[in-house]
């Protein structure tokens, strides 16, 4: 079986995770890697389902043994990446890998499993309606927003090197492109 993989990255606030989540919903074949981070849980978040919550030293541990198929400081002081034993897990499955990465991490998995990967950015109609998103979903304090606005600004210089683009600005019309695409692929 060839080891496929589909890599989903937007700036945070696009509805990247929601895309995702309809498609897993879909295509049983599909299932999602779970992400390495040294962040924090938010809300309900739980270890092993949401993400491997690891301290810095661990992350950087795993690192030096290089247990990372790739990774990334996206914030000071905060990793993300995804753990080789995660990809060998799903694809002993004969599952095809569904990534939900932040945009570097998904222009380098794009490069790493080149023709085998499908790699998709998804981004809000404008940065004014993804702040206004980052606001509602109530998660962040204003600082931190302010943060992830100005990286998505700087994100959506990456948007040339992903395969498709899908501007979520009606949910309904991007699930539906986002579901051709995977029937193409």
């Amino acid at each position: 079986m060839k080891r496929k993989v589909i890599i989903f990255s937007a700036p945070s606030g696009s509805g990247k995770s929601t895309v995702v989540n309809h498609l897993m919903g879909k295509c049983p074949e599909l299932e999602l890697s779970i992400s390495a981070t040294s962040r924090a849980p938010r809300g309900t978040e739980q270890n092993g389902v949401e993400y491997y919550f690891l301290t810095n030293e661990e992350f950087e541990r795993r690192i030096a043994a290089d247990e990372f198929v790739e990774y990334e400081q996206v914030y000071k002081g905060v990793y993300y990446g995804t753990l080789k034993s995660e990809l060998e897990r799903i694809w002993a499955a004969g599952h095809i890998i569904a990534f939900d990465v932040d945009v570097k991490g998904g222009v380098h998995l794009k490069q790493i499993f080149g023709d085998d990967a499908l790699s998709v950015f998804i981004k809000a109609p404008s940065v004014e309606v993804l702040r206004e998103r980052l606001i509602k979903r109530a998660t962040d304090s204003p600082e931190a927003i302010a943060e992830r606005v100005a990286k998505a600004t700087a994100e959506l210089e990456y948007e040339p090197q992903f395969d498709y683009v899908l501007v979520n600005d009606d949910l309904a019309t991007c699930l539906a492109e986002a579901e051709g695409l995977l029937d193409k692929y």
